[in-house]
């Protein structure tokens, strides 16, 4: 019997400094659509604040061709760390995962310039025959490469 169990975790390196990167999901999740349109039309706070654990997210985003909603949990924050934890509580993506989780940390780089966006998905799939989630991970991917652009046009 396969895993049903799994954990996925990817670097992709940036230009923008780490606190910036970070705080684009910290406290800007609602500007994300300015930075990446294409993937996230938006997302509106339904509880409590932006940044704070506990508060929860409702996201809309386009993935895999298809229109894509989510209600996350902020789970974890640790701003030294520019580290960002989202638990999914509600949305598509629970159709085939019985848990899903988000973890973002952005480090800089030793020698100053730029920084690594780390990701981590942890998830538990409904039954074997669900594939790993290589598609989110690589959605993240270039929602990272569409945040950093974004933030290095404003420098």
């Amino acid at each position: 019997m396969c895993c049903l169990y799994g954990k996925l975790e990817a670097d992709f390196e940036i230009k923008a400094p780490a606190s910036k990167f970070h705080e684009m999901f910290h406290k800007k999740p609602h500007h994300l659509n300015n930075a990446s349109g294409d993937k996230v039309q938006g997302c509106e706070l339904h509880k409590g604040e932006w940044g704070k654990v506990g508060s929860i997210i409702y996201w809309n985003y386009f993935h895999e061709g298809k229109a894509i909603v989510a209600k996350t949990v902020i789970e974890a924050v640790d701003e030294e760390k520019n580290l960002i934890a989202f638990k999914t509580i509600e949305g598509d993506v629970l159709e085939q995962y019985k848990t899903f989780k988000f973890i973002m940390q952005a480090t800089p780089k030793d020698e100053g310039k730029g920084s690594v966006v780390h990701w981590t998905l942890i998830y538990e799939k409904l039954h074997e025959n669900i594939p790993h989630s290589y598609s989110i991970l690589e959605f993240a991917a270039e929602l990272s490469r569409d945040i950093d652009a974004h933030l290095m046009e404003d420098n």
